[in-house]
């Protein structure tokens, strides 16, 4: 079925209103729990193949987070799609004013390739429990799992509700050249703007989750401890292909030395040996030769071994020190296992600074003190962060995970992934007995005063 008649079928299933009804959703949302459950050990190849990464941190990082979305659907939808009773302001008496949640429509999700099902399917599950219809364009960059996702949802469901269209940027552009009624999108900023410019042109509103340059920010009150482990396991897993990896260190520079060494250690602890099961390769050769770049051998605090496998494409955990704001690797996002680390002095004039910096997808800090913490949280925008932790805040379904500014706009996960993909519909439904006259002509002064009275 080409493009053109996929998006037709979907907007015919939809409008046979099927999808609107509670049942219909559950009933999908378990059936594609069930497939995927089915075929556990398929995605657990799929990633193996693309990335070599081991099936302990593809259920972490990926198909776990899946089951957990589902299963919090199954358990909230029933309230959530329920019409909200709100308060009616005196003007509209008698009446009842409720928020109906309603479909949009056809919707188009356009996956990323470092988390190929964590990041199509998430705003996939929240797409269908709203009760839209969905199509899926997954990363070409991940050919073994775009290629799974076709066969086990294709298979599974009908064309016109549910379905993967594979390809690259041909076939994503022939997408976008329809009307959707809306795109989600995750990937980097500049085919971001393409997607935003290619959807302005039919007025879709769109889900842009981004990236950007998120920072961490070491302080002498910190647990230094903690704060390494922490932050070691949040940027190389994934071989530092996450985007809300902390992409730099900001370190007192009293703390700077002796933490550097801890980072040391606990790399040298968590064994990332290029070969091992818990250590992931990059992607393709174009992205290994970019990240190879950002690499300037004179900074080089610490490098873990390299792989002896030859057309491996790893690239050993490296910590760049001394590491200047003009320095290549501070000019864009790294998405890859180097670690650059900024000394600073002062708190607050490094947090006059990153404010004045673009606004990234997320920001951490390690502190102990309640006025660092509280600067941290009121003064610097950022998608969403941790305090003494990396990464965590996405595991927490009631939390909204997105961007703001250059690292995108709009949020999924749990509730806000429903809000989403669904129109809030207001309904003032009046009585037909007890209404005053005041609202209509003729108009007097003495109408005017009890209005004012209402609404003042």
């Amino acid at each position: 079925m080409d493009i053109e008649n996929l998006i037709r079928a979907q907007r015919a299933f939809f409008l046979s209103q099927c999808t609107k009804e509670p049942d219909f959703r559950l009933t999908q949302l378990r059936k594609l729990d069930g497939l995927l459950r089915k075929h556990e050990n398929d995605f657990y190849r799929a990633v193996e193949a693309d990335f070599g990464k081991s099936a302990f941190d593809t259920y972490t990082t990926e198909i776990g987070f899946i089951y957990q979305e589902i299963r919090f659907y199954l358990k909230k939808l029933p309230k959530w799609g329920r019409p909200k009773r709100i308060r009616t302001g005196l003007s509209s008496l008698p009446g009842k004013s409720r928020i109906y949640y309603e479909p949009l429509g056809c919707c188009l999700i356009i996956g990323a390739w470092n988390y190929p099902f964590q990041l199509t399917l998430l705003p996939a599950i929240a797409a269908l429990a709203a009760g839209n219809t969905v199509m899926i364009k997954p990363s070409e960059l991940a050919p073994e799992c775009s290629a799974l996702l076709a066969r086990v949802i294709n298979d599974a469901f009908p064309p016109g509700y549910f379905q993967v269209v594979e390809g690259g940027a041909k076939e994503t552009t022939a997408l976008l050249h329809h009307r959707f009624d809306h795109v989600f999108f995750t990937g980097s900023q500049k085919v971001g703007q393409i997607v935003y410019e290619a959807a302005a042109r039919h007025l879709t509103p769109v889900t842009l989750e981004l990236g950007g340059k998120s920072p961490a920010i070491v302080c002498p009150s910190g647990d230094l401890k903690v704060a390494a482990r922490r932050i070691v396991w949040g940027k190389f897993i994934n071989g530092g292909q996450t985007c809300i990896a902390p992409d730099y260190l900001l370190v007192h520079r009293s703390v700077e030395e002796s933490f550097l060494k801890l980072l040391e250690e606990r790399i040298r602890q968590f064994n990332y040996q290029p070969d091992s099961t818990h250590y992931t390769q990059i992607i393709n050769q174009r992205h290994f030769d970019r990240i190879s770049t950002l690499i300037d051998p004179e900074k080089i605090y610490y490098e873990g071994p390299k792989s002896n496998i030859a057309n491996k494409k790893y690239i050993a955990p490296t910590i760049l020190n001394n590491v200047d704001w003009e320095d290549a690797c501070m000019q864009e996002e790294i998405f890859g296992p180097v670690l650059p680390v900024i000394r600073f002095d002062d708190y607050d004039e490094l947090l006059s600074r990153l404010v004045r910096m673009e606004k990234p997808l997320a920001a951490y800090l390690f502190s102990n003190n309640g006025t660092e913490q509280h600067k941290f949280t009121k003064q610097l925008s950022f998608g969403g962060g941790c305090i003494n932790d990396t990464l965590m805040h996405v595991s927490n379904s009631r939390l909204p995970f997105g961007g703001i500014g250059g690292s995108g706009f709009g949020n999924y996960h749990g509730r806000f992934g429903f809000e989403t993909f669904s129109h809030a519909k207001s309904i003032l439904h009046k009585a037909n007995w007890g209404e005053p006259s005041i609202k209509y002509p003729p108009y007097s002064e003495g109408k005017l005063k009890w209005i004012r009275r209402l609404l003042s």
